[in-house]
């Protein structure tokens, strides 16, 4: 089982590396999801989401697509959208995902492990904006 702490990881490479560990058979847990970041313009970023958070059935947009406002939801549709889904393998892997907000009790005394090849240092730019910024934006509660 292995424990990432996603702080000033980014989301996108942070997500590639723990869709190949989960296709491996490993059980990966995130933790502090609310800590990544999304490179790019703040307000680009944020428009770009509420934009993604406005689409919706012409017939009746009562039966979806529903998007996820919680920022350990949006950490998990990035892992989901690098591994196969639609296919058995990637469905079993996803299952062994699990992702949090703060950190749990049951995992307070773990060792959570930082992907150096996901950290923020690597931007060559400072423009960032965070997942519970994102979130927050979009109206979730958490």
């Amino acid at each position: 089982m292995l424990v990432i702490d996603a702080t000033d990881l980014i989301l996108g490479r942070m997500a590639s590396v723990v869709a190949k560990r989960l296709l491996e058979g490993e059980h990966v847990i995130i933790v502090n999801a609310e800590k990544a970041v999304i490179s790019g313009r703040r307000d680009s970023t944020i428009r770009e989401y509420l934009d993604w958070l406005d689409v919706r059935s012409i017939a009746n947009p009562k039966k979806g697509p529903f998007h996820p406002k919680r920022p350990d939801a949006l950490v998990r549709l990035a892992v989901r959208g690098m591994l196969p889904f639609s296919k058995p393998r990637g469905l079993s892997a996803y299952k062994r995902l699990r992702v949090y907000v703060g950190v749990p009790e049951e995992f307070a005394n773990m060792k959570a492990e930082s992907l150096q090849q996901a950290h923020m240092q690597r931007l060559s730019t400072r423009r960032f904006i965070r997942v519970g910024e994102i979130s927050k934006h979009l109206g979730a509660k958490f």
